[in-house]
């Protein structure tokens, strides 16, 4: 797990160079062609927060403090794979296309069939290997459960209206999306909303480090995004103000997660250790 978590971070590395610095020529650099610099820098965004979740999560010696990354990776990488499949005929595999740019093309698919596939073994493996989870040790603040309901609820639902019925509710995101694209945001809202969901049940900001990092890091980048191309972006709208209170509500998170403290609590005289067994640990790595 811990090696297949270092080579998405490397794999998201790369997508997120094409999309976010080489925002305007995706006709050579990317799978398939982005006329829309902002959904282009949007996508590239979402890829470059991964990299330090999927990192983070790879450096920890506890599987409780790693698998925030796992579940939205994957719910992330079969939507994608399902939106590339529905759309194959936009993407860069024809005779005139370049044969380096074919090249990405063929292993962008390859990656989102391999990724998947493998995270859901190596997945079924890690479950098995013996531990109990460490007892929680950093609460978060009560409106910050409030906002990742919010969040989960939000993201989630919107993210499947994008992804099932891109058509009609692409004008509902503050700038302009084709089917494809309407989906591939559908798909990184989904995921989103799924670490939402996972974090409101591991309640414990020691748990969800890496995804704060990301979560900030999410903003930010958006934030760069929406400045860099400010006549993509519908300012006027409802949908344009919900989209940046939205950037506000994640930085927010992910700032209260990176700040939350250790609450030091005394045991009563006589009672056992909370912990019977060893912590979960990711095979091959020692305790500290």
């Amino acid at each position: 797990m811990r090696r297949l978590l270092y080579v998405a971070a490397v794999l998201v590395l790369l997508a997120g160079f094409q999309l976010f610095v080489f925002t305007e020529q995706t006709g050579t650099h990317f799978a398939w062609t982005i006329v829309n610099p902002l959904a282009a820098a949007f996508l590239g965004a979402g890829y470059w927060a991964s990299v330090a979740i999927e990192a983070l999560c790879a450096r920890q010696r506890v599987w409780a403090n790693a698998r925030i990354a796992v579940p939205s990776v994957f719910v992330f990488t079969v939507l994608t794979l399902v939106a590339t499949l529905l759309h194959l005929d936009k993407f860069h595999l024809g005779e005139s296309v370049p044969a380096g740019t074919r090249l990405v093309t063929w292993a962008w698919i390859a990656v989102y069939v391999l990724v998947p596939l493998l995270m859901l073994i190596v997945l079924a493996i890690q479950a098995r290997t013996p531990g109990v989870d460490p007892a929680r040790a950093v609460l978060l603040p009560g409106w910050v459960y409030a906002a990742l309901a919010g969040q989960a609820v939000i993201l989630f639902g919107f993210g499947v209206a994008l992804f099932a019925a891109p058509g009609p509710a692409a004008p509902l995101w503050p700038w302009q999306l084709t089917p494809l694209l309407a989906q591939a945001t559908g798909a990184w809202l989904i995921s989103l909303g799924v670490a939402a969901g996972q974090a409101l049940l591991e309640r414990d900001a020691r748990r969800l480090r890496p995804a704060a990092v990301g979560y900030v890091l999410f903003a930010v980048l958006q934030a760069i995004a929406v400045a860099r191309y400010p006549g993509q972006f519908d300012w006027g709208s409802a949908a344009g103000v919900i989209y940046l209170i939205f950037l506000a509500t994640i930085l927010l998170t992910g700032v209260a997660g990176l700040a939350s403290k250790p609450r030091r609590q005394s045991a009563p005289y006589g009672a056992e250790p909370a912990q019977a067994r060893p912590p979960h640990r990711a095979p091959g790595n020692p305790p500290p």
